[in-house]
């Protein structure tokens, strides 16, 4: 059974509603799901359970690369998950990104905000991606390689049509083209990370891979999957919540006076009513108890987990839930940004990365005398990481 999802209209609430991307995640993902959940209750469920596996996010696009020896972490379950997981914890942990990335990340918005403040007038989301590769590229370890052109290869990659056409023709050129997507951004960007390390290591995911034992081809569905984690999504969510703020002046006003752990809250309220990512998808291994309270959860289903409607759920998120508000009092058992980051084992270890990354450019962006969004970024859906893209938001300043 399918149950019936409306993200087009708060499930819980009746009051207003501030969602921009509601209208794009009718478009689903690449997994036909069985079941669909919007309770938040029965979402976390799921995603802490041991009985369900990852599902969709890359999976079919890693697949097409070939067989490797060693899977990729995000679709590592259990003990094998846990262990790596770990080893890589520590890219990840607040301290190291605030005594490591914290000066790359400002760095780099000085100069992205000075170039912008020079030329009058920039396009958004080219910024946010620029800001996005760099920092994802500088922890992963593609440093050795053109910035520019590693950020046109991801943006490529990670942007356009996923389903392979029906027509023979038509899928063969689609084939060759994402093969030849893959391989150069192999050839340009992984392999020389990957020989500069094996000369010198440095503190980075792709010198930990070398000394896991990782080839090539392992090293490469790595680094596809945290270009996908890690660019793609903070990309995203950097134009929406610039986006709420440059409509609304209250919202940037209290951004400006709060301090930075006030300004993260607010970022993390703003992801709560606008998750990157719309569905996360599980494939049950067994059936989950009875008090689940999920119907037809039976080994083999594939589940999605409707992030958005679960984190408009007013029994966990309180009154107007589908309302961005300044200060909201959210339990520590929820977490302000809900589900926006999945949760269980395989919850996002950037959070702290993609907030603080934002915080810091978006602090710097929205002091900008005359700041003005002279056009709204276009919205649209993206199949691969069953998330929103804004593309062509125009900004000037006087």
């Amino acid at each position: 059974m399918e149950a019936e999802v409306r993200s087009d209209a708060c499930p819980f609430h009746h009051g207003g509603d501030d969602r921009k991307s509601a209208s794009a995640s009718e478009a689903g993902g690449t997994v036909a799901p069985n079941i669909r959940t919007q309770n938040f209750a029965q979402a976390r469920t799921i995603l802490r359970s041991d009985k369900v596996h990852q599902a969709g996010f890359m999976a079919e696009q890693v697949n097409r690369i070939g067989s490797a020896t060693r899977q990729p972490i995000l679709f590592l379950e259990g003990e094998a998950h846990r262990v790596q997981r770990g080893a890589t914890a520590r890219f990840f942990t607040p301290r190291v990104v605030t005594t490591h990335y914290r000066e790359l990340m400002i760095r780099l918005s000085d100069n992205l905000v000075g170039r912008f403040q020079r030329d009058k007038r920039a396009q958004l989301d080219q910024l946010s991606l620029e800001l996005a590769v760099e920092v994802a590229s500088h922890i992963v370890g593609l440093t050795n390689s053109d910035p520019a052109g590693l950020t046109k290869r991801l943006d490529a990659f990670f942007t356009g049509d996923f389903d392979r056409p029906r027509n023979k023709l038509s899928a063969l050129a689609w084939f060759l083209r994402s093969q030849y997507r893959v391989l150069s951004f192999y050839f340009r960007d992984v392999a020389p990370a990957i020989r500069a390390r094996k000369k010198q290591r440095q503190d980075d995911v792709i010198s930990h891979l070398i000394d896991q034992g990782y080839d090539g081809r392992e090293i490469l569905t790595e680094c596809l999957v945290y270009g996908a984690a890690g660019m793609a999504t903070t990309r995203e969510f950097i134009v929406m919540a610039a986006w709420h703020m440059l409509e609304r002046e209250e919202l940037r006003a209290s951004f400006l006076a709060a301090d930075e752990s006030g300004k993260i809250a607010l970022l993390e309220e703003l992801l709560r009513l606008e998750p990157v990512v719309g569905y996360i998808y599980r494939r049950m291994q067994s059936s989950l108890p009875g008090d689940a309270g999920l119907e037809g959860a039976e080994a083999g289903a594939a589940v999605a987990v409707d992030v958005r409607a679960a984190n408009s759920d007013a029994d966990a998120f309180g009154e107007r839930p589908c309302e961005v508000v300044p200060g909201r009092h959210v339990s520590a058992k929820y977490g302000n940004a809900g589900l926006s980051f999945g949760d269980g084992e395989h919850r996002c270890p950037g959070a702290q990365v993609a907030l603080l990354e934002t915080c810091l450019f978006l602090e710097r962006l929205m002091q900008v005398p005359g700041l003005n969004l002279d056009r709204p970024p276009s919205l649209a859906w993206n199949r691969l990481v069953t998330g929103y893209e804004l593309r062509n938001a125009m900004i000037s300043c006087d």
